[in-house]
């Protein structure tokens, strides 16, 4: 990736609905120079998927914990378990104490507690620790310009 590739891609995350003459403008191409590079961007796969940011509180997501999944076994292969659970943001397998952590987001405590039972499911789990997130400073996406 060049910086020009960089600077689209952070123009993108800005705002993914924005025109290919806009983006082009803002980096100094024309609009057909930009969706070109856009459609390399994505056939390489560095732009996974175009989506909106929403609010989750305002969608019933307002209680956000992340849970630190304790395990018998190894858990590498229990990726579509996790999946599963339409809760779970995220999962990913981690080195520590725990063998997995995963970002869930429920609308209650008692939902959060029926996603924890559901956790205890999976096979090879045998604890879980979460953590409920009282407050949220910030979230970034990655950044290209790093």
């Amino acid at each position: 990736m060049d910086h020009i590739d960089r600077a689209l891609v952070a123009k993108l995350q800005e705002d993914a609905g924005q025109s290919y003459a806009g983006l082009g403008q803002a980096v100094g191409l024309s609009a057909g120079a930009a969706h070109e590079r856009v459609r390399k961007l994505r056939e390489r796969g560095v732009i996974r998927r175009t989506t909106v940011d929403v609010d989750p509180a305002a969608v019933g997501g307002g209680v956000l914990a992340f849970v630190m999944v304790d395990s018998t076994s190894w858990m590498g292969d229990s990726a579509d378990d996790f999946a599963a659970l339409p809760e779970i943001l995220e999962a990913h397998v981690i080195a520590g104490s725990a063998s997995v952590l995963v970002k869930v987001r429920t609308t209650t405590t008692a939902q959060l507690q029926d996603v924890l039972r559901r956790i205890y499911a999976i096979g090879g789990v045998s604890g879980t620790q979460a953590t409920v997130v009282l407050e949220t400073f910030f979230e970034r996406p990655v950044s290209p310009l790093v």
